[in-house]
Order: C-alpha cells, then sequence, then structure tokens
C-alpha cells in the first residue's frame, strides 16, 4: 500500500494472544450478518460481540461493546457509512474499522481509507478475506481486497472524506 494512503499507524496494536478480537459487525441484511458471524466465531482468535443492521445500532453496540474492530457495509440503512467511519476517526481511540461492500470501485476505496477505514474488503471475497482483513486491523495495519488494490494504486488521491 502506498504510504500516502496510511491513515491509521501501525504502533497501537490491541491484539493479545490471550484474549479473542473483538468485534462489531454491521450490515443491512441479516442473512449476510449471520453467515459473516458464524465464520468470524469460527476463527480461535476473533469473536462477534454485537451485530447492527443500521447507523444508530452500530453506535449503540460500539458504546456498549467497545471492540477493538467494526466491520461496517458501506451501504448501510439510516446514514452514510462514510460519515460514519470519518465521524469515529475524529473522535479518535474508536475500533479499527474494516469496510464490507460488493463495490468493488478503487475510488470508493481511497474514500473509505481517506475518511480513516482501515481495511476494505468486497463481500464476494469475504470468506477468505475478512477474517485477515480483522486481524490485520486489530494490529493497525491496512488490508484491502487484492481484486482493488492493484487499481488502488493507479487512482488519483483525493482531498479528504468530504468528497462525495
Amino acid at each position: 500500500m502506498r504510504a500516502h494512503l496510511r491513515i491509521v499507524g501501525a504502533e497501537r496494536s490491541v491484539c493479545d494472544p490471550a484474549r479473542p478480537i473483538r468485534v462489531v459487525l454491521a450490515d443491512k441484511h441479516a442473512a449476510m450478518r449471520r453467515s459473516l458471524h458464524l465464520m468470524l466465531d469460527g476463527e480461535d482468535d476473533i469473536r462477534v460481540v454485537a451485530e447492527a443492521a443500521d447507523i444508530p445500532a452500530v453506535m449503540r453496540h460500539l458504546a456498549d461493546h467497545q471492540p477493538h474492530v467494526l466491520v461496517l457495509d458501506l451501504g448501510m440503512r439510516d446514514g452514510s457509512s462514510i460519515d460514519v467511519i470519518d465521524r469515529l476517526r475524529r473522535r479518535g481511540a474508536g475500533p479499527r474499522i474494516v469496510v464490507l461492500t460488493m463495490d468493488d470501485e478503487p475510488a470508493l476505496a481511497r474514500r473509505a481509507i481517506v475518511a480513516g477505514a482501515t481495511g476494505f474488503v468486497l463481500k464476494d471475497r469475504s470468506d477468505v478475506e475478512l477474517p485477515q482483513a480483522v486481524r490485520e486491523a486489530a494490529r493497525g495495519r491496512e488490508y484491502v481486497s487484492g481484486a482493488v488494490r492493484a487499481d488502488l494504486s493507479h487512482e488519483p488521491p483525493t482531498a479528504g472524506p468530504s468528497l462525495a
């Protein structure tokens, strides 16, 4: 990943081998949440502590559970996921955010990363890539789906999250 894309520093890791990575899982589709929940909970080092179907529920679960990582669908109801990412980044000390989406546009990945996301995973690759993206995010490292990563390096940089 090119250095100008790095938003989150790698110096602050939440990984502790004795405790699992706590995750809040946010997706507007119940079937997708259930599937991802089962998959992530099948990993020894990851535990889903809450699920959310909309932005207000995301914000409640973040306050209640203080997860290490938020897995956030870009198509959430009741608000802009990019705005939520930006708001959480501005607050500081929140969870690392892994974006989950069907959209493989490099410009969208760039917007999410500039807003403060640590990871960007395509839904059709989530069974393979999401556990690793969660681990990387918990360590403070970026993770971008391989299908988007190569194209991302060819996109011009953006000025910030307000570019919609």
